[in-house]
């Protein structure tokens, strides 16, 4: 099973992203991993501020002076809470350049960041920075929107049998090894609503889509065989009918997960230039934390 030994995470120092902070060091302290908080301020934003006082660089060096300090005692509780080792780089640059340059140069086996960002530095730092991280990443990305009051207790996978399935489920059970797994397969006949209208019997429908759930369920206990989960870690699930993200979110609900790891991609070409709209949608309107994970041959 893959194992995680180097944690990165995103902060621009809102109570919002603490969240992220603090699912990053329990990670790392329940993996025996390294944690590294990054803060990046984009250019553009303090040249706006430059522009709006109408000054030098005092006060700029002033404010980022101050960022330095608040990361360094986040840093500071982190460690003594969680009795770990944090390091801490506090930068100036575009912020998903920095992120993706401090996770390259740790080895980062996963990134952390959450969901919004706040303040003066909003729209430059986490919020649009989130999924831009995500979108662009070689490496797994965890989009934290729940205070981790605990370890992640059921985790759902949405397995659509493309090369992100097997990645999916690793990175899951890297984080979050002692949860019981929902693998889920969304089936859809295609054309169906076509179909209907053309007056092709509803039986002939029901039998196709009845043989589709039994393939996926052969499926899923594949998959989850190849990957070592036990009789008693995993459940079956087969939905039909809405948009697949729209299922995902349904079935994250009815299962009480709270984690989906998802792959960034499905099997549309188009999405291999641009997060997957499925993905997308499930980090916008899931209720839970997301882990989006990356092929093995993506890195």
């Amino acid at each position: 099973m893959m194992e995680i030994q180097s944690v990165v995470a995103a902060t621009d120092l809102s109570a919002p992203a603490r969240r992220a902070v603090d699912r990053a060091a329990a990670l790392a302290q329940a993996a025996h991993a390294s944690l590294t908080l990054v803060h990046a301020v984009n250019p553009s934003a303090l040249n706006e501020l430059r522009r709006w006082l109408e000054t030098g660089g005092e006060v700029e060096r002033s404010i980022f002076e101050d960022l330095r300090a608040r990361l360094h005692d986040l840093a500071s509780d982190i460690s003594a809470r969680y009795r770990i080792d944090v390091d801490e780089r506090a930068l100036t640059g575009r912020p998903v350049d920095e992120i993706a340059r401090v996770a390259d140069e740790r080895g980062a086996d996963l990134i952390v960041t959450g969901t919004l960002g706040a303040g003066l530095f909003r729209h430059h730092l986490l919020g649009s920075t989130a999924e831009r991280v995500v979108r662009k990443s070689a490496r797994p990305v965890l989009v934290v929107r729940q205070s981790p009051h605990d370890p992640y207790r059921r985790v759902l996978v949405p397995v659509d049998f493309s090369r992100w399935s097997a990645p999916s489920l690793e990175i899951a059970r890297a984080i979050a090894p002692d949860a019981h797994f929902v693998l889920l397969h969304c089936i859809a006949v295609p054309f169906e609503g076509r179909l209907r209208l053309a007056g092709v019997d509803a039986a002939l429908i029901d039998k196709y889509r009845d043989a589709a759930r039994e393939e996926a369920r052969r499926g899923l206990a594949e998959l989850a065989a190849r990957e070592g989960l036990g009789e008693h870690q995993w459940t079956s699930v087969t939905s039909v009918g809405l948009n697949p993200w729209m299922q995902i979110v349904q079935q994250e609900q009815e299962h009480d997960c709270d984690l989906i790891a998802i792959g960034k991609h499905g099997r549309n070409a188009v999405d291999e230039l641009l997060l997957g709209s499925t993905t997308n949608m499930v980090i916008a309107e899931g209720s839970s934390d997301v882990l989006v994970s990356v092929r093995t041959d993506a890195c």
